[in-house]
């Protein structure tokens, strides 16, 4: 495993992290998600990230008891705050009430008492910025989290929201996008924001909800059991990509991943660690096997010749436009 720093910031985390979104507490037995944890601690993974939202809380409950008994200095966690995790009208967004609540339970599920990076899990457009990052510098100040984050903020929201936290003088270190050979909404405007102000990337779907692994084929039905047949395993956002066109082109990648001995996945994920910008990419697995797999894309050099021969093959059906982004914030107005 090769480890980085989070943008500018002197906080180290490993290249390839640990997510349970679509997993832990749903998708994956308890014994099996442990499997999972242990085998992403055993390849050198220090990383982990997690949500509130995540099967309805159960993911930090399942993540939680999984690293129970490792040295917490020795680990990174990662958790998010936004969207709903109760009935109640407050149980949701940014407002102080949800934020000081949440950093509450999220502790308590992940049987710790500091996270080290909070993150906004979208941006709340209902809830005054300066309300949001008041509470989140209250956070911070309080021990309760070391830095924070955010995910799927445009470019704007970001250099407002950095703005605000060093006005508060707390640290807004990272950001948490979809990234991936397919989708590279992020390069137009949010990563030179982000260079710009020291924010490191932490991306997720690195392999396209699996269509980078070359699994899905061409004029065929999707594998039984795969997520594009699961109504509860991110179906809805595979989608956009089980097209006979973008299927044929990612066939198209086998040589050239070959060529770097590396499978699809694994020339998947590497691809997006060549970004600069990018401090980790997050990966997740319902088996251990496969995150032995994901991980010995870490450390891998891409050349410009390869790069650019990956982007030939793609460059028709990848997503670029700024404009489509999965940054959707619910209208919670009462």
């Amino acid at each position: 495993m090769d480890y980085r720093h989070l943008g500018r910031s002197g906080l180290i985390i490993s290249e390839i992290a640990y997510g349970n979104w679509l997993t832990h507490g749903s998708q994956v037995e308890e014994d099996a998600a442990t499997a999972c944890v242990r085998a992403a601690l055993d390849a050198g993974i220090t990383t982990f990230d997690t949500a509130d939202v995540y099967a309805q809380t159960r993911a930090e409950s399942v993540l939680g008891r999984a690293l129970k008994g490792e040295r917490r200095e020795g680990l990174e966690i990662l958790t998010k705050v936004f969207w709903p995790t109760g009935p109640g009208h407050n149980d949701r967004g940014l407002s102080r009430k949800h934020i000081m609540e949440s950093v509450e339970g999220s502790l308590r599920r992940l049987q710790t008492d500091h996270i080290d990076v909070y993150q906004a899990h979208r941006f709340d457009r209902f809830t005054p910025l300066e309300e949001t990052m008041e509470a989140f510098a209250d956070v911070v100040h309080s021990g309760k989290a070391h830095y924070i984050g955010v995910s799927e903020w445009t470019a704007d929201q970001i250099r407002r929201g950095h703005a605000l936290a060093r006005e508060l003088r707390i640290q807004l270190v990272s950001n948490q996008p979809q990234y991936s050979a397919l989708w590279r909404v992020i390069e137009a405007d949010v990563v030179p924001a982000c260079e710009e102000l020291g924010i490191g990337q932490v991306v997720f779907s690195p392999i396209a909800q699996g269509v980078l692994t070359g699994k899905y084929q061409p004029g065929q039905q999707p594998p039984a059991g795969s997520r594009a047949t699961d109504d509860k395993g991110g179906s809805n956002m595979i989608g956009r990509w089980m097209r006979d066109e973008v299927l044929t082109q990612v066939q198209q990648l086998t040589p050239l991943a070959a060529e770097a001995g590396l499978s699809l996945a694994q020339l998947a994920v590497a691809w997006v660690l060549q970004n600069p910008n990018v401090s980790a990419a997050i990966v997740g697995a319902s088996r251990p096997e496969q995150v032995t797999e994901n991980v010995k894309a870490a450390g891998v050099k891409l050349d410009g010749d390869l790069l650019a021969r990956i982007d030939a093959v793609l460059e028709p059906v990848a997503e670029t436009d700024p404009l489509k982004t999965n940054a959707i914030t619910p209208d919670r107005r009462p």
